[in-house]
């Protein structure tokens, strides 16, 4: 009995799963486009190829966008074994056929699952088959898998999604792993090792400042999603991001300043830039604010620094960002209905970001200043700046040393 028993607790010690997630993905917050902000449920595979088509014509591929992710509903059945299968009316060419498109142009596929019994959706999640699941999404050439967590009664967010990316790793397929589970958990002091990005709040809503109440939950605005990033940035860095939800840019309600300003402060806090519009049908005005490569630029920088709040004064909010070559971005944000004056005396501000040890240093050394949205330089902080940012609109620049 003695060697039974010590024969099973030695075997049970010679295999130990790997919660880690895959490294070296992600060094730079993830750029894409979802399907759920704009389409929800109504997808299928001629639409996923419209858009993956739509992000190289538009230059979006060109200015870093990568993904191209699939959220719910695309589901059918699993089979007698377990395994999952796509919708077969909407996705008749199956997940791999459409996988092998998206990669043809040069794009990475992601799709989504489900801690839970069931999605958000209704469709088939992920809880107890992990492991086929992931070994399912490696075959067809799954690239990111954005995991919610609707239905998940009695489970323990960090360790139901630890035992996921023990499932990926076991798959062998290298995917980037976007933790959904609302920011209730606090999954960003333990999402480190187990994702690459993690939701910090509930699901963004299409309105610039306000909030949408559904009754046991809410929809937030921009301006909410935005707030709820404070004392959050310690925990961000290349590999690992804060993610604060994905764009609303171009999906129609915002102004094109608010457009705008959503995507000024979604670069300077080192969010995933995941488009969540209608790619086949962009004004160009919406091309002009998901393209800019100099504000793109602040976002991917590879310091990996999340940006934070500086000062208020009235309705506006001043933000630094340190970035690579002693660079930093600097963003005024007008919050209010009414334009505001800024005046900025250069020699009179102490900037210093304490917790990555970066310090603006205006005194001792001139940088020259860049307008990231008029896309030329404005002079240097010998001088002090007076200008006025618009309603709903944001002024952000690059400062560069002149060294």
């Amino acid at each position: 009995m003695l060697l039974i028993a010590d024969v099973g607790f030695s075997q049970g010690n010679n295999y130990t799963q790997n919660y880690n997630k895959f490294e070296g993905l992600a060094l730079t917050p993830p750029m894409g486009w979802n399907s759920w902000n704009r389409f929800a449920c109504h997808v299928d595979e001629n639409m996923i190829r419209q858009m993956a088509d739509a992000m190289v014509s538009t230059g979006m591929k060109d200015a870093g966008y990568t993904y191209i992710n699939i959220d719910d509903c695309w589901h059918g059945e699993r089979d007698s074994l377990g395994f999952i299968h796509p919708d077969p009316k909407r996705f008749p060419s199956g997940m791999k056929a459409l996988a092998d498109y998206v990669h043809s142009k040069g794009l990475k596929l992601g799709i989504y699952s489900d801690a839970g019994s069931q999605t958000c959706g209704g469709r088939p999640g992920s809880r107890g088959y992990e492991f086929q699941d992931a070994q399912t999404y490696a075959s067809w050439g799954v690239d990111y898998l954005k995991y919610d967590w609707c239905n998940t009664e009695g489970l323990k967010a960090e360790g139901a999604y630890k035992t996921m990316a023990a499932a990926l790793r076991r798959a062998g397929r290298p995917v980037v792993l976007s933790i959904c589970e609302w920011g209730n958990d606090q999954p960003w002091e333990w999402g480190r090792t187990v994702g690459h990005l993690w939701r910090t709040t509930g699901d963004i809503f299409n309105c610039f400042d306000c909030i949408e109440d559904h009754g046991t939950w809410k929809s937030w605005g921009v301006m909410q999603i935005l707030d709820m990033q404070q004392n959050l940035r310690r925990y961000a860095g290349p590999g690992h991001w804060n993610d604060p939800d994905m764009l609303e840019i171009g999906n129609g309600k915002l102004s094109p300043s608010e457009d705008r300003a959503h995507f000024s402060m979604w670069a300077m806090v080192a969010a995933p830039l995941i488009a969540g519009n209608d790619l086949r049908s962009m004004t160009s005005e919406t091309i002009e604010v998901l393209t800019n490569k100099e504000v793109i630029a602040v976002n991917q920088d590879s310091l990996g620094i999340q940006g934070f709040q500086y000062a208020v004064k009235d309705s506006v909010e001043t933000w630094f960002k340190p970035l690579k070559n002693d660079d930093w971005a600097l963003c005024f944000l007008n919050r209010g209905t009414k334009p505001q004056t800024i005046e900025f005396k250069w020699s009179a501000q102490e900037v210093a970001d304490t917790i990555f040890h970066k310090q603006l240093d205006v005194k001792h050394t001139v940088y020259k200043i860049r307008d990231l949205w008029m896309k030329k330089d404005i002079g240097t902080t010998k001088k002090d700046m007076k200008t006025m940012v618009p309603a709903h609109d944001v002024l952000m620049l690059r400062l560069s040393s002149t060294k």
